[in-house]
């Protein structure tokens, strides 16, 4: 132990001995690529693989050998598809210590916040390979005229689905993604983050495993401004998660082009705690909310809102508790927070946190980085005094930062939280349930947690998650993160007598013939 921080023991396992040159080769195996280009490991810094780096071209192939593969993978029974997945989910689960390595050399994040990814991988595989044949099957409605008119509405799938994922859960926000994309029909091309391009390609590899067919999901890497673009320009529908300037340039490229898109982007997400919470729990939920991760997390807690009648008791938990976190680079259980990602994470929580400590606020815990440990790490932080005019205060900082906050009623708190552009996620306390929904249901946010920070919601994949405002567009999770992958078809057969006049009818007697029918079924109560 250094500093209250675990520190990796001699002789333990190190990225070198996960990313292997024989991984990084069969991993890569038939990828296409004009140059290469180079990834990391945030513990250290050190290179851990070189990759084939694709360009235009490149993304155009691999769309043409997607598209080429979509038509016979729709073909197959949708109960067949939905098999992989459930074959998916037992491989992930048998296997986990793999993907775990990998995500935390590639992401630098503690292992129980990776094994967080292995959780919500196996939800999403067993949820859309139980429901994906519900959700998709042909449903019947009421016709224009009862039993003259059939109706079905089908779900056809869009195609080739694109995908481009993020650095921060590598494995959850590719392959988690492209499940239900895949279940319905399409084949999905992805660009996942280069720096943690190594877990999306073992993914591949374990689906393929289950019985995907390898031409079904193609992986294409490179730098976002040059492939994110190619992406966008030939999918047929678009699902993005990342920032919420780029998600706008997404957005407009998918517009442009007449195609959907799915957009989960930025946060800043407020936490809620009441006046008669448990502070005991809501500091321990606080922890877990703010710092798993390193609070790079898209639904993590950047606000908290804290009655006046239990602020103290509340703080001196929280502080003491993020005081007490324990920092590490192990490929094991056991620290409570890892790294930053990138030097530009580190630059960006640095920059927050000096310039709110310069205009005033105070620092209650942490508050700077640790090279002692490795390059990227930067304590937990909590700040206190934090007022609009720092950048810390309305700006997504996205690492291990939250400000607190102290109000005096509800209906303030309420305001505070919503005072933001974004709605992605937020939190509520309460010992009394029906007052933490009753409240939850007045934030702008996509989900709300009451008693937990955003596990709960997140998990509960039955359900859908995602943003409000500049949060985002559409769902993930539930029937609305796969029916999005889907075009709606509506197949209507007429019977008997056709719509329009008919059987000797002149077109008054038939115009007055349709007007009592109409009154007839309003009558029936027929919707």
């Amino acid at each position: 132990m250094e500093g209250g921080n675990p520190v990796a023991p001699p002789g333990a396992r190190t990225a070198a001995d996960v990313v292997t040159p024989e991984l990084v080769a069969r991993l890569t195996r038939g990828l296409t690529g004009s140059g290469t280009t180079v990834s990391h490991t945030p513990f250290t810094g050190r290179k851990l693989a070189d990759l084939p780096e694709s360009g235009p071209e490149d993304v155009a192939a691999a769309f043409g050998r997607a598209r080429e593969a979509q038509r016979a993978w729709a073909a197959v029974p949708v109960r067949e598809r939905a098999a992989v997945l459930l074959r998916f989910h037992d491989l992930v689960l048998a296997r986990q210590s793999e993907v775990l390595d990998l995500i935390q050399v590639e992401t630098g994040k503690a292992r129980l916040h990776a094994h967080e990814e292995v959780q919500a991988v196996a939800v999403a595989a067993r949820h859309y390979g139980r429901k994906a044949p519900a959700y998709l099957r042909p449903k019947g409605h009421t016709g224009v005229v009862p039993t003259l008119t059939k109706v079905t509405e089908l779900r056809q799938p869009r195609g080739v689905v694109g995908q481009i994922s993020p650095w921060n859960y590598p494995f959850e926000l590719s392959v988690g993604d492209a499940l239900p994309a895949l279940v319905a029909g399409n084949t999905v091309v992805t660009k996942p983050d280069t720096e943690t391009a190594l877990t999306a390609l073992w993914a591949r590899e374990l689906l393929i495993e289950a019985g995907l067919p390898a031409p079904v999901w193609q992986i294409v890497l490179g730098e976002g401004p040059v492939v994110g673009p190619a992406v966008v320009a030939h999918a047929d529908y678009v699902s993005f998660t990342g920032s919420t300037r780029t998600g706008r340039e997404v957005a407009e490229g998918a517009a442009a082009r007449l195609v959907g898109c799915s957009l989960e982007l930025g946060g800043k997400n407020a936490m809620l705690v009441l006046h008669d919470a448990d502070v005991e729990k809501a500091a321990a939920g606080a922890v877990r909310g703010c710092f798993s991760s390193a609070g790079q997390l898209c639904i993590s807690i950047e606000r908290l809102y804290v009655h006046e009648s239990v602020a103290d008791a509340f703080v001196e938990r929280f502080v003491a508790r993020a005081r007490a976190m324990r920092l590490g680079t192990g490929l094991a259980y056991g620290a409570d927070m890892g790294s930053l990602v990138s030097g530009r994470q580190l630059e960006t929580v640095t920059r927050h946190v000096e310039e709110a400590v310069a205009k005033g606020a105070t620092v209650l815990a942490g508050g700077r980085p640790r090279p002692d440990i490795g390059p990227l790490f930067y304590e937990p932080t909590v700040l206190e005094g934090v007022e609009a005019p720092m950048a810390v205060c309305a700006e997504e900082t996205f690492g291990p930062v939250v400000s607190v906050y102290r109000f005096r009623d509800e209906d303030e708190a309420v305001a505070l939280a919503n005072a933001t552009p974004y709605g992605l996620n937020a939190s509520v306390w309460t010992r009394d349930g029906r007052r933490g929904r009753a409240l939850a249901a007045r934030l702008r946010a996509g989900t709300v947690n009451v008693n937990e920070a955003y596990a709960a919601a997140y998990g509960s994949a039955q359900s859908p998650m995602g943003g409000m405002g500049d949060s985002g567009l559409g769902r993930r999770h539930g029937s609305e993160g796969i029916l999005k992958y889907t075009e709606s078809q509506t197949v209507a057969q007429q019977r008997i007598m056709p719509l329009a006049p008919s059987f000797g009818m002149t077109d008054e007697k038939y115009a007055e013939f349709m007007t009592r029918s109409l009154r007839a079924l309003k009558a029936l109560r027929l919707r």
